[in-house]
Order: structure tokens, then C-alpha cells, then sequence
């Protein structure tokens, strides 16, 4: 494996795909959890690049305005996209994260895809389309080298 970061948009599917490829075996970070990104919405820096230097193996995931800092240490950086209506369906129904159910939230979610996708597209090495199967984004994460 490599070390593998996952980013897009919220609703795209990146713990869904995170939990899978942690069912299969492989270390993996969700940075939505676990107080991986600070008050000010930005990683923690010094954790992660800790997490880097001692992790060849690992998958990430998360989307943050730092991100792009770390973009060197990892093997592949995979932007997992839906299209706008998908993501916020999926928002407006998940169980395990409320963010996305206001509608200020919606509205920068929309923002965001318009604004911020395009920059995690120029940042990425590879794109998914995360309305496909699960196991079939997990088939393709593993299949990076």
C-alpha cells in the first residue's frame, strides 16, 4: 500500500470508503473525528506530519484548507466527487455527522463544491466517482501503488 489521502466534498462518501478499507485491514485516519482538526478548521499540523513520519501505510481522510501542506508526503491524493444533488441528499440523511442538515450548511456546502472542489481536483492525482459502490472505490484505493 502507500500513504493515501481522500478528500472532497462533505456527502461524498469519504467515511463510508474510509470504514471499508478499515474492514479490509488498513490503517486508516478519519480527520472528522478524533480531534484531528482544530477549532479554526485546520489540521493539526504537527500530529499529522508525527502521523506521516511514522505511517508508510495509511490512508486518510479529510478536507481542509491545509491540507495541500502535506499533499508531498502522500503517494496519491484521490478526490472523491458526487454530483451537488447527491451530496446533499446524503448530508440531509446520514446518521453518523449532522453537519449538512441546517441550511447555512447546505448553502456552504454548495459554495464550497463550486469553489473549493475545483482546487481538490487540481490537487489530486486521481478522481473517484463516489456514486459508485463502495467496494468498488475501496477495489480502486487499494489498486494505487
Amino acid at each position: 500500500m502507500a500513504r493515501i489521502l481522500v478528500t472532497g466534498m462533505s456527502g461524498a462518501g469519504k467515511s463510508t470508503l474510509l470504514a471499508e478499507l478499515a474492514r479490509r485491514g488498513h490503517c486508516t485516519v478519519d480527520t472528522d473525528h478524533d480531534n484531528w482538526t482544530l477549532p479554526d478548521g485546520l489540521w493539526d499540523e504537527a500530529r499529522m506530519g508525527d502521523l506521516l513520519t511514522h505511517h508508510d501505510d495509511l490512508i486518510v481522510s479529510g478536507t481542509v484548507e491545509n491540507q495541500g501542506r502535506f499533499y508531498p508526503r502522500f503517494d496519491h491524493v484521490v478526490l472523491l466527487s458526487a454530483p451537488l444533488d447527491v451530496l446533499l441528499e446524503r448530508v440531509a440523511t446520514r446518521t453518523g455527522n449532522p453537519y449538512g442538515r441546517a441550511p447555512h450548511e447546505r448553502a456552504e456546502i454548495r459554495r464550497h463544491t463550486a469553489e473549493v472542489e475545483p482546487l481538490l481536483r487540481r490537487g489530486a492525482d486521481v478522481e473517484l466517482d463516489g456514486c459508485r459502490p463502495v467496494t468498488e472505490l475501496a477495489d480502486s484505493i487499494e489498486g494505487l501503488d
